[in-house]
């Protein structure tokens, strides 16, 4: 089993994946209204679609990761003999 530390956020990244599929289907779906809003993209675009997924998986990711790692950097001794 791998240290706490370095275990992926699972169940964030679960949420948004689920958030990005459900997003994508969507975007989809209204690309008739949508393309009076796009410039320079086609409406059912793969690479726009691609960028814009990873791009919201890896701020998520670096969104739960990030205080997760500077919470387990602390020692819970000296944060609980400050209170």
């Amino acid at each position: 089993m791998a240290p706490v530390g370095k275990q992926p956020p699972r169940p964030v990244l679960l949420a948004v994946a689920i958030g990005v599929i459900v997003g994508l289907l969507a975007a989809a779906a209204l690309t008739q209204w949508m393309s009076s809003l796009l410039f320079g993209v086609s409406t059912i675009d793969p690479l726009a679609f691609a960028l814009v997924a990873a791009l919201m998986l890896a701020v998520a990711f670096a969104a739960c990761s990030i205080p997760a790692r500077r919470a387990i950097a602390i020692e819970p001794a000296r944060v609980l003999r400050s209170e």
